[in-house]
């Protein structure tokens, strides 16, 4: 009978895959932005801590189903080279931290007990169906309910407790492989073996998401730690690129470049989304826009729990020209995959399902625009602002302003407009509400346009009447 089934799965899926069209790729207009399934995309989310395809207790049917009722468009996930023990980084319930026994990754176990988190060792040449299993129906629920992976295919072991649970680590396979320092592991030369294996587990991920169309590889979460080469990075970019090269379907390879920001020099060509952490202020989005390739801020936090604090770097950093922001969100576990848990105040980060309607908010405000045709402009804001205020402007010149300003409880704007009417509308970034509207028919040159109160921030929509929208 589970034989039966999993039949009927497998052509059920295979159905609906032929039926796609082509992956999520950058768009030809505007390369900052991406298009997927013919559509303008921008990724927006507040994604779980990375575990959900890992975890064998997480169930991602729900977690999925939560963001696509908050119309959040993207997650990130690990695929299970890395693992971390409980109580890593002071993070409660984490979803990366399987507990004993519940953890699977790409390799299966062999007949030979002793991985340290529970069950047998691992046999680095052999594959675990399960796993792949796993990751198909993940990559198949996500791509029904029109939400982007990010899968990061490797991470580096921060300390030598992460190392301790990789099935890389010679203590827990029976390979005879992996008996290095945790800082030689993603090395050309120093990594006794592990190089091979890690091509293999890229090459195997490939082949098994060669169908979907909803998947972006990022190359290795935070490079920057745990002795990451560049040359090891730009290797594992090589394979993906070789591993699709005959294949129907070529995927976005995404790189993490940096925390905070960083100007990248001599960018791979086959990579299309580089990512910053903790990107606030988006910085790290001006100076590498002239690469005319997606800036993501992928991974927030360490900034205290409060919910405006990811609204806010969200707003910000969409508003700077960023195409991609993730939200990382401590309130999915293993057991509240609908993202309700309630976290102690050490936690190092924030979620809830308040913020995610926030960030739908967002999400639905840039899309009521052809964001494809806006780029920054500093130059639409002619007065000073406020010492407490900043503020944010992406437009298409006489056609659509998308303005977001936080700090101060109201503003006088002075802008810089062309002659034309125009319609004008501020929106409250917490509740969603249109808090103003107004219809100006303006002569050219600079204008003044007064935000109603708020508190602590606030966006404003301008387009032009003679585009036929409001």
């Amino acid at each position: 009978m589970k034989r039966i089934s999993f039949l009927v799965v497998t052509f059920f899926i295979a159905q609906y895959l032929r039926a796609q069209t082509t992956p999520i790729a950058l768009h030809l207009e505007n390369p900052h932005y991406f298009i997927y399934h013919g559509k303008p995309t921008i990724l927006i989310t507040s994604g779980e801590h990375y575990g959900a395809l890992l975890n064998l207790d997480f169930d991602y049917l729900s977690y999925l189903d939560e963001l696509k009722s908050k119309e959040l468009n993207l997650t990130r996930t690990f695929t299970g080279s890395y693992v971390e023990p409980n109580g890593a980084f002071n993070i409660a319930h984490n979803t990366l931290a399987p507990a004993f026994g519940r953890f699977i990754c790409p390799w299966a176990r062999s007949t030979q007990l002793g991985y340290s988190n529970g069950g047998n060792k691992f046999d680095l040449t052999h594959w675990d169906t399960a796993y792949f299993n796993r990751l198909k129906d993940f990559a198949f629920a996500a791509q029904k309910r029109d939400i982007v992976i990010e899968l990061s295919l490797f991470c580096p072991f921060y300390e030598e407790v992460q190392w301790k649970l990789s099935p890389m680590n010679a203590i827990n396979n029976i390979n005879g492989v992996g008996a290095v320092g945790r800082n030689d592991v993603y090395t050309l030369n120093k990594n006794n073996g592990l190089l091979k294996v890690q091509e293999a587990m890229v090459r195997k991920i490939v082949d098994e998401l060669k169908d979907f169309d909803n998947i972006i590889y990022e190359i290795c979460n935070e490079p920057y730690f745990g002795g990451v080469t560049m040359e090891w990075q730009h290797h594992i970019a090589s394979v993906i690129s070789e591993a699709e090269r005959n294949l129907q379907k070529h995927h976005l390879i995404s790189q993490n470049i940096a925390n905070a920001s960083a100007r990248i020099e001599n960018p791979r060509p086959d990579v299309s989304v580089f990512n910053f952490h903790y990107a606030s202020p988006p910085v790290a989005v001006a100076e590498n826009f002239n690469l005319s390739k997606v800036i993501g801020d992928n991974e927030t936090g360490f900034r205290g729990t409060s919910d405006s604090t990811y609204r806010m770097e969200g707003w910000e950093f969409v508003l700077a020209g960023g195409g991609l922001y993730n939200n990382l969100d401590y309130s999915f576990t293993a057991d509240e995959e609908k993202g309700t848990f309630v976290y102690p105040p050490t936690q190092p980060g924030g979620g809830s399902p308040a913020l995610r309607r926030q960030l739908s908010y967002l999400k639905n405000f840039i899309y009521r625009f052809d964001f494809v045709h806006m780029h920054p402009d500093s130059t639409v804001i002619t007065g000073r602002l406020s010492r407490k205020a900043r503020a944010h402007v992406l437009s298409e010149q006489g056609k659509q302003y998308a303005v977001y300003v936080f700090g101060d409880a109201k503003v006088n704007l002075e802008l810089m407009l062309p002659p034309g009417t125009y319609y004008a509308e501020w929106m409250n970034p917490v509740t969603g509400n249109s808090e103003k509207q107004e219809t100006l028919h303006h002569l050219g040159g600079k204008i003044i346009i007064t935000s109603p109160n708020y508190k602590p921030d606030i966006a404003l929509r301008i387009v032009n009447t003679a585009s036929g929208t409001k």
